[in-house]
């Protein structure tokens, strides 16, 4: 029986229990659900590493999954856009019974090894691509199809599971096995396994995303301003990294039509088409950019 299905004696009764008492057995769990995942820190940073490397300029991040699982990813994947800039079309997601799964459950539809198949071939998946599965069990025959046959096409293959010795983990490149064991409810994986499966996800996601360059200095440099709030964040990172007062980062922004990082190069002395130029010549990477400002600031400070 898998660890995630299996009845824990000391929740038994837990329907009996005084409600504060639940409450607090349930906010266990999850606290235990976080620690689980300490001993996978080395292979989250191997699949970062690996899937960054392989997604260039052109690749796609792939999330494949069902259920509780698929839509953790789901959210995951689609936070990317608006907080690292990521171009959705270098996004897809494989969710089993459709995207109408995300709002109503569908759960017949994960035991259909086939329907991940084709998802795979629908998407055109290639060797420039990263798919992610995720499956509390680890055995999801959507799921693990999925992932095979992303493989078999050339994909890097990453797989989240909950359970250990299992298909998935065996079938992925990368695999990150964060063993939960049981719930508080029997079997109710939306809880300890789905707490455990979102940081999971969190970590890798942004890790991949800071290894590509789209974070510099602790701050989210290549977001999406879509907003107020996000166009006030916009002006202090503009402000702060290169070092200009607030109506200089405002009018280095707006001439660079809200590209922080457009923005920062153009407040640093560069004018529009020559910051963009720069920035693409180092892949959007803000780090090495900024580098070679401050290597010409210092050769013309000594004339």
């Amino acid at each position: 029986m898998m660890n995630t299905e299996s009845l824990a004696p000391r929740y038994r009764d837990l329907d009996l229990w005084p409600t504060e008492l639940a409450v607090e057995a349930m906010l266990e769990g999850q606290m235990a659900a976080i620690a689980a995942i300490q001993p996978q820190t080395a292979a989250i940073a191997a699949a970062a590493d690996a899937a960054a490397a392989r997604l260039g300029e052109d690749g796609r991040l792939i999330f494949a999954g069902a259920g509780t699982s698929g839509r953790l990813a789901v959210q995951d994947g689609t936070e990317l856009t608006p907080t690292f800039g990521w171009p959705p079309e270098r996004l897809a997601f494989l969710m089993a019974g459709g995207l109408d799964a995300l709002t109503q459950a569908q759960e017949g539809a994960e035991d259909e090894g086939d329907a991940g198949r084709v998802a795979i071939d629908a998407a055109q998946v290639t060797a420039a691509d990263v798919v992610v599965g995720v499956a509390a069990s680890g055995r999801t025959p959507y799921t693990l199809a999925a992932i095979e046959h992303a493989r078999g096409a050339g994909a890097l293959t990453v797989g989240i599971a909950n359970n250990a010795d299992t298909p998935l983990l065996t079938a992925a490149e990368h695999p990150i096995c964060v063993e939960t064991g049981s719930e508080v409810i029997a079997g109710s994986t939306r809880m300890k396994a789905g707490t455990a499966q979102k940081a999971v996800l969190n970590l890798l996601s942004t890790a991949i995303m800071v290894r590509l360059g789209l974070v510099y200095d602790g701050r989210m440099v290549a977001m999406r301003i879509s907003n107020a709030k996000l166009l006030h964040r916009g002006r202090a990172m503009v402000r702060d990294i290169a070092g200009v007062d607030d109506a200089t980062a405002a009018d280095a922004l707006a001439a660079a039509d809200n590209d922080i990082r457009v923005g920062i190069v153009m407040a640093r002395g560069l004018p529009r088409d020559a910051a963009r130029a720069l920035l693409a010549t180092h892949r959007g990477n803000l780090r090495p950019v900024m580098h070679e400002l401050d290597v010409i600031q210092e050769l013309d400070a000594r004339g």
